[in-house]
């Protein structure tokens, strides 16, 4: 499927150890944002932002892509029939700039929503999860392993996830949601080789792009 996402949303603080990294509380309910389609680059293009907007912050995160309309659904269960594939994503944090607004009571789009923001690798069919409490995944700079993610570590399940988001935002054929990013984010630098790799159950899926 190549249709174009009406939007990509996000979730924020998905794992105890991210949130604790950056001095932010575990929340009760699942922290929801949207980035637009605008926001997409593909892993050829490359990496860069405006450094005078700070630090760039990487965010390896699970990726869903939505096959199926998915609206007010209240069974976890049912929510993951809506998902058609999967993949890895870099959900890109403008950090400085999110920490300045956060200080303001301001939102995040600045920081959250820019162009290029939202980097998406490859499709993989969902026949190569077993289990979605149990998909691990790996993202390394320049060779150095620097988050591991494990879904069993999610505060929200992916099902649970997926029936609240569509409480909210009706979730429509091409959508993505992106689930949440494990402890580890650090800021990038130019130059920086970027490795992505899923854990299939069939076999390893690795994708790679760099920092401009």
């Amino acid at each position: 499927m190549s249709t174009r996402p009406s939007k990509i949303v996000c979730v924020g603080r998905s794992y105890a150890a991210h949130a604790a990294e950056l001095g932010n509380a575990i929340p009760d309910r699942p922290v929801l944002f949207i980035k637009p389609p605008s926001t997409l680059i593909s892993l050829e293009e490359g990496i860069s932002w405006n450094e005078n907007w700070g630090n760039c912050h990487h965010e390896c995160e699970l990726t869903l892509r939505i096959d199926q309309p998915l609206k007010g659904e209240t069974n976890p269960e049912k929510a993951l029939e809506a998902i058609g594939a999967v993949t890895l994503g870099l959900d890109l944090t403008l950090r400085d700039l999110q920490d300045d607004l956060k200080k303001k009571g301001q939102p995040w789009e600045r920081a959250k929503a820019f162009d290029g923001a939202c980097v998406l690798a490859d499709w993989v069919s969902i026949d190569e999860v077993k289990d979605w409490s149990a998909i691990t995944f790996e993202f390394a700079v320049n060779d150095q392993v620097r988050q591991k993610g494990d879904t069993s570590l999610l505060i929200f399940d992916i099902g649970y996830l997926l029936a609240d988001i569509s409480q909210v935002f009706s979730l429509e054929p091409g959508d993505v949601v992106m689930t949440g990013t494990p402890a580890g984010v650090a800021a990038l630098a130019s130059g920086d080789q970027l490795t992505m790799t899923l854990n299939g159950q069939s076999h390893d899926f690795v994708w790679k792009t760099f920092v401009k």
